[in-house]
């Protein structure tokens, strides 16, 4: 088994991070908030894992594998630094670092224990995506089979195994925050071909694991939202967006923002980008000022920077979400932020992984559905399908999104009372793994 070596690199972020997390109990934290007083059937136990499970893996970040120095983004646990000095909600937030995010918020959640046997769930604050850097991109590429097993082997024979053979793993989730298809590697794969092995491992097939995408058919996957860039710290500041999205005029009609390439095969991107430069040469509809608004984010120039494509998700009517590399898009929830209607070309796109936080019977209130055979083989054309959308129904779909954006946005952490009393990203999905495992635990208790 391999051994995990780190560059000395010690930044102030990386101290302030060693120090709180070490030094901060939340489980003798007081709470004063009376609405989270009953935690009956709620409480979390979060494992005690060595740092080169979570913070040690941080202390390399000017030298991640491929990607430029990502010290900058540890800022403000895991948001970013802010996007310009005067903002109080908008960070350049990366979603590789929402396991940093969420083992900072979680500290903050009102029914931890120090009594694992009392405990419903167990949290493992372990930072999956940037520990599997080394195994996707770096010196440990042919070893990707180990991902995962240094942990396990922590779990079970050295810290308190009574803890995982109580229900052997099936109380436990931890936050992975890539596609799940990133760690689902087949064991027998050799030499490798993409990916981890940490979600085919025996080891961990019964440990809930929330992922920035899943795969359709594991039970122990389940998909949460990208971050956005957008963390407000209050309700005012909450309200005060949503009245921005309520009132942004749509001067554009429908919106892509994505990769600039046309591959010459066949493809749904390829049909959307020779249908928005044909459009935009021929439209003549009054009200809209293009008919099809093109951002370009080629070689990753909208990462981390909000700026780029918000101002033109705010005006446009529909925001289009091909699949990519992968069925899902990070921008689906931007545009979800921005109460632009999002365009589906795939129910693998969303519909069919985030039911927690935006339940699948509601898909058809806040977003539409074009099957992309029909657009890249039959010559359907997606202004037609858009356009024949009466306006009213237009305006009650972006009502349904301004409803559903606290529940795709993570709050900032130290939020205030009042906006911890609406459920976010987070509240949703600690919801979503507590009734999981309680139902996981009956049906193996039955079994």
């Amino acid at each position: 088994m391999t051994t995990i070596k780190f560059k000395p690199i010690i930044t102030t972020t990386i101290l302030t991070l060693f120090f709180f997390f070490v030094f901060f109990n939340p489980v003798n934290s007081t709470q004063s908030d009376p609405d989270t007083t009953d935690c009956e059937n709620r409480w979390i136990h979060i494992r005690n894992l060595p740092p080169q499970f979570n913070l040690d893996l941080l202390s390399n970040c000017s030298s991640f594998p491929l990607f430029d120095d990502f010290c900058p983004y540890l800022s403000n646990h895991g948001l970013g630094h802010k996007t310009h000095n005067r903002t109080l909600s908008w960070y350049r937030t990366d979603p590789l670092l929402l396991e940093l995010i969420f083992h900072r918020r979680i500290l903050e959640y009102p029914c931890l224990t120090s009594d694992p046997s009392a405990a419903s769930a167990v949290f493992l604050p372990y930072y999956a995506a940037i520990d599997s850097l080394r195994y996707l991109y770096g010196p440990e590429l042919n070893n990707s089979f180990q991902h995962g097993l240094n942990l396990f082997q922590f779990l079970k024979h050295h810290d308190s195994p009574q803890i995982w053979d109580r229900n052997h793993g099936h109380d436990h989730f931890l936050v992975m925050a890539r596609p799940a298809w990133d760690f689902s590697q087949p064991l027998s794969n050799d030499p490798p071909i993409w990916g981890t092995s940490f979600l085919e491992l025996p080891e961990f097939f019964n440990v809930t694991a929330l992922t920035l995408e899943s795969r359709a058919w594991p039970w122990q996957e389940q998909a949460i939202p990208y971050p956005t860039s957008f963390h407000p710290q209050n309700k005012p500041l909450l309200d005060s967006w949503v009245a921005r999205v309520r009132r942004s005029r749509r001067n554009n009609f429908m919106l892509f923002a994505g990769g600039g390439g046309i591959p010459s095969s066949p493809n749904i991107r390829r049909s959307i980008r020779l249908e928005c430069d044909n459009s935009n040469s021929s439209f003549s509809n009054g009200g809209f000022a293009k008919l099809c608004e093109f951002v370009d984010c080629s070689n990753g120039v909208c990462e981390r920077d909000p700026i780029r494509f918000m101002k033109p998700m705010l005006q446009s009517s529909f925001c289009l979400q091909p699949p990519g590399d992968t069925p899902t898009r990070r921008s689906t929830f931007d545009s979800i932020l921005a109460g632009c209607i999002p365009v589906f070309f795939e129910e693998q796109s969303a519909k069919s992984q985030y039911n927690w936080h935006l339940p699948e019977e509601e898909f058809g209130e806040f977003s539409v559905f074009i099957p992309k055979e029909d657009v890249v083989f039959k010559g359907l054309k997606i202004v037609d399908v858009l356009m024949g959308i009466p306006r009213v129904e237009v305006r009650r779909m972006r009502e349904k999104l301004m409803e559903l954006i606290p529940r795709i946005v993570y709050r900032k952490h130290g939020s205030s009372l009042g906006l911890r009393s609406v459920k976010d990203a987070f509240d949703v999905a600690i919801d979503g793994v507590l009734e999981r495992i309680k139902a996981r635990l009956q049906e193996v208790a039955a079994q």
